[in-house]
């Protein structure tokens, strides 16, 4: 499979992203999850075939999906396994990912039913876990043995700076990550690992362990940026476990076991909330010691969104700018204005400043854990998870001058005149 281009299905609204400034809150309100039939729920289908896997499996809806389970099998991105070699593809403008994204895998598969996500419980009923896709692309399934094996012989030529463990909502998620992550360690010195956590199952205890067996960062997929949205895509909303005190919590607790620069939270930007909103938890995560990794709102196929509209450019750039002026810059919130909608208007710096930070250009790639590259520059650069190349939202490489001044317009279309 190519990263080139996907998803096949039509995006709704894509190119009006240009003129609109930001998604509304009243307009981003997912569909309610339909019932899945008995025989599909907990992996059903899965467990009753009862199919042998052998070797790497493909996701395909017209075979029969192995009973596999972590910790002998992860899933991992198409970018990843193209970067190591497993499968053949092509992505644009990039020749691979620095980033090894590994995702816990189970035929019930994740028990949450977070409304934007492709792996939500609720897509039992047309989907098994093994074959959904998640941020816009497949994810292969593989011997975990194979992917250290592969790595720890310099099969993948040096190119990963670093491995993240994706953690889901299944019984069995916490003692898995634990495996997982210590094989890695016993064998593997040079590729340091982040835990992408999964806060309702866990408590702080977990968090340490996590900590003494070799984590080098934690992160916490905050995801929406205030409570009620929080609670409407990931809550009692969707008939989802996790809630926004309880994802605080464990971010807290990482804050005082990682320490700074050692811990961080996603936040998806363009599912109703204003500008003020996503700014105010990256500058508390940066008072913190943390760092926020951004992700542009993007209507996942099968989702309980993939009706709504992605996150309009113009907002999208405001925020990454205001992040990384945050995060790397040493600005702060309190330094920039905002109209009475809560919308960025003014970054509170000179003029010659903003211009020099967009020059460079890294506000504008994906963000993310650091690699080896710089602190500010993320190794996680998920090419095209939050956009199709046509039109790109994070860039998974370094901008040209092309790439500048189309981003430039962008951020013209959502500042004042």
């Amino acid at each position: 499979m190519s990263c080139l281009e996907g998803p096949t299905h039509p995006v709704p609204d894509f190119l009006t992203g240009e003129t609109r400034t930001f998604n509304a809150a009243e307009a981003m309100r997912p569909r309610a999850p339909g019932a899945v039939p008995a025989e599909a729920r907990n992996g059903g289908r899965v467990r009753a075939q009862d199919v042998r896997p052998v070797g790497t499996y493909l996701p395909n809806d017209n075979v029969l999906t192995p009973n596999m389970r972590s910790p002998e099998y992860v899933q991992m991105s198409t970018a990843a396994a193209i970067t190591l070699g497993i499968m053949n593809g092509y992505m644009h403008r990039t020749s691979c990912t620095r980033c090894l994204n590994l995702l816990l895998t189970y035929p019930e598969g994740c028990r949450a039913n977070c409304a934007y996500c492709g792996l939500a419980r609720h897509r039992e009923a047309e989907r098994n876990y093994a074959d959904r896709n998640f941020i816009r692309v497949d994810w292969p399934a593989v011997p975990y043995d194979q992917v250290i094996d592969i790595v720890a012989s310099g099969g993948d030529g040096g190119r990963f700076h670093r491995m993240c463990i994706s953690m889901i909502t299944h019984p069995r998620s916490d003692q898995d990550t634990r495996i997982v992550l210590r094989k890695w360690v016993e064998r593997i010195r040079h590729v340091p690992v982040s835990i992408l956590s999964n806060p309702t199952t866990m408590t702080r205890l977990d968090v340490q362990e996590l900590k003494d067996l070799g984590a080098e960062i934690f992160t916490v997929a905050l995801d929406a940026a205030n409570p009620v949205i929080f609670d409407r895509t990931r809550g009692r909303g969707v008939q989802s476990p996790h809630s926004w005190d309880k994802y605080w919590e464990i971010l807290l607790a990482a804050a005082e076991i990682f320490g700074p620069e050692r811990f961080g939270a996603h936040l998806i930007v363009g599912m109703g909330e204003s500008d003020h909103d996503v700014l105010s938890q990256v500058q508390r995560i940066r008072d913190l010691g943390g760092h926020s990794h951004l992700f542009a709102f993007f209507p996942e196929q099968g989702s309980l969104m993939d009706h709504l509209p992605p996150a309009p450019r113009p907002q999208w750039r405001r925020i990454q700018l205001a992040r990384y002026l945050i995060d790397y810059r040493s600005h702060s919130l309190q330094r920039m204005r905002f109209d009475e909608r809560g919308q960025l208007v003014d970054f509170g710096l000179p003029q010659d400043e903003v211009d020099a930070i967009i020059d460079a250009g890294v506000a504008f790639r994906t963000s993310g854990c650091p690699g080896k590259e710089a602190a500010d520059v993320s190794a996680c650069d998920r090419p095209y998870g939050d956009s199709p190349p046509r039109d790109i939202a994070s860039y998974p490489f370094k901008l040209d001058r092309r790439d500048i001044r189309h981003v430039r317009g962008q951020l013209r279309r959502g500042l004042p005149k």
